[in-house]
């Protein structure tokens, strides 16, 4: 009986042994560090670069493909990744609105924006401002001063310097007719009062007896064109204010056989233009510089991604060209097709 007692009392110690001693290692001490917190970000993302989202006006023209042939060489530049987005027509407002709230969403660190409507974006525009998510204005301005900076063509005195060829090769005197993209963009409102203010001030033997909006739209723009030259049979010069109001006017042209008739002058380019130019048909445009402005609109988002100051205004430039000079390397390295 003694044996048995002292046989189990042995067995017994073994046991408390083994699970001591199994148990020991995983205790942890209660004055251990306490361990680094994991990082916010999952390890897929740790790296990530910054997403900046480019908003444009529309994609139906050639001069929003070189825009975001210069955003997406800025965006390898400078090590960032971008969309580039705008709706089907430049008339289509609601749509580019819904994009700038799909972009809001996705919380970037900035956007680019190049707006339709420059009253109708700014409450999104404000949510954006609230959340610290930089905007750049590009091309097209925004009535507000919360884009930290714009980056476009001076389309005031661009227009300007359209009408004061239109006068020169009419004489300074007679009837002109300006057909706009729209009323309601910066570069809508812009070129048209560039160019009529201009007509007013420095040629008021100049008359504008006719101002439409084709909302960029060729085939409206040639609609309102025609009816416009039917309607004033002693008109001398017609203004196209972009590459669809342009296009529009120098179909209308063609149609109604008044080729060598009428001083057609343009803005930005495109095949018809740039082959219309060389003809003789159109007297020539202003061009701007599409690569450099979706360039520079990313590079200033990043620029404001890091908070370093930049103007107010970028001014990307404009320049006159007409078949004399269309081929000069200068010329012809800002012009699409």
């Amino acid at each position: 009986m003694k044996t048995n007692k002292l046989f189990f009392a042995i067995v017994a110690l073994l046991l408390v042994a083994i699970v001591v001693g199994c148990a020991s290692p995983t205790a942890a001490p209660t004055t251990a560090p306490a361990q680094p917190a994991a990082t916010t970000a999952p390890a897929s993302s740790a790296g990530a670069k910054p997403y900046i989202p480019v908003i444009s006006k529309g994609f139906q023209h050639q001069f929003w493909q070189a825009v975001k042939l210069g955003a997406q060489n800025a965006a390898k530049d400078l090590n960032v990744d971008i969309t580039f987005e705008g709706p089907e027509s430049e008339s289509q407002v609601d749509k580019q609105i819904e994009m700038l709230q799909t972009a809001l969403d996705k919380k970037p660190a900035a956007i680019c924006f190049a707006a339709l409507d420059s009253k109708a974006a700014i409450p999104l525009l404000q949510k954006a401002k609230a959340a610290n998510i930089p905007i750049v204005g590009f091309d097209s301005g925004v009535d507000s001063d919360i884009p930290v900076t714009t980056a476009a063509t001076d389309n005031v005195a661009a227009a300007a310097y359209a009408a004061d060829k239109m006068a020169t090769l009419i004489g300074d005197k007679g009837e002109v007719a300006v057909i706009v993209h729209d009323q309601t963009s910066r570069t809508g409102i812009d070129r048209r009062d560039g160019f009529i203010n201009q007509m007013k001030s420095k040629h008021p033997n100049v008359t504008v007896v006719d101002l439409q909006y084709g909302a960029g739209d060729q085939l409206k723009s040639t609609d309102i064109a025609k009816a416009v030259i039917q309607a004033h049979p002693n008109l001398k010069g017609y203004f196209g204010a972009n590459e669809g109001s342009i296009i529009g006017v120098l179909n209308a042209v063609k149609e109604l056989k008044k080729e060598g008739q009428l001083v057609v002058i343009g803005y930005d380019s495109g095949q018809q233009q740039l082959d219309a130019i060389r003809s003789g048909v159109e007297a020539g445009a202003i061009t701007q510089d599409p690569i450099g402005i979706g360039y520079k609109c990313v590079d200033s988002a990043v620029k404001a991604i890091k908070g370093q100051t930049l103007p107010k205004t970028i001014d990307t430039g404009f320049h006159w060209f007409d078949k004399t000079n269309i081929d000069d390397p200068t010329i012809s390295a800002l012009l699409y097709k």
